[in-house]
């Protein structure tokens, strides 16, 4: 889970121009973080690729924080690697 965290926090600090020791918000909606429909869009091809699985973009919207994104992640995305976590 540490590894998955890692990655999809870096994804959104280059998105939002964060430096790396910037703490990102996982509870701030991501449209209060200042991202707009097109940046989370290219996010989302951005973690499908690195993630080898599809991302509902229903589940973006649905679910707007960092920290429901990684709960979607596990359970819908990559329930093979987190089963019983």
């Amino acid at each position: 889970m540490d590894a998955l965290e890692s990655l999809v926090t870096a994804e959104f600090k280059d998105a939002l121009f964060m430096d790396e020791d910037e703490e990102l918000p996982f509870e701030s909606p991501f449209f209060e973080l200042g991202l707009t429909s097109l940046r989370l869009t290219e996010i989302k091809e951005r973690l499908e690729t690195l993630l080898g699985g599809e991302i509902d973009t229903n589940a973006l919207f649905n679910s707007p924080t960092v920290a429901q994104l990684l709960i979607h992640l596990t359970s819908d995305v990559l329930p093979d690697l987190f089963a019983g976590t």
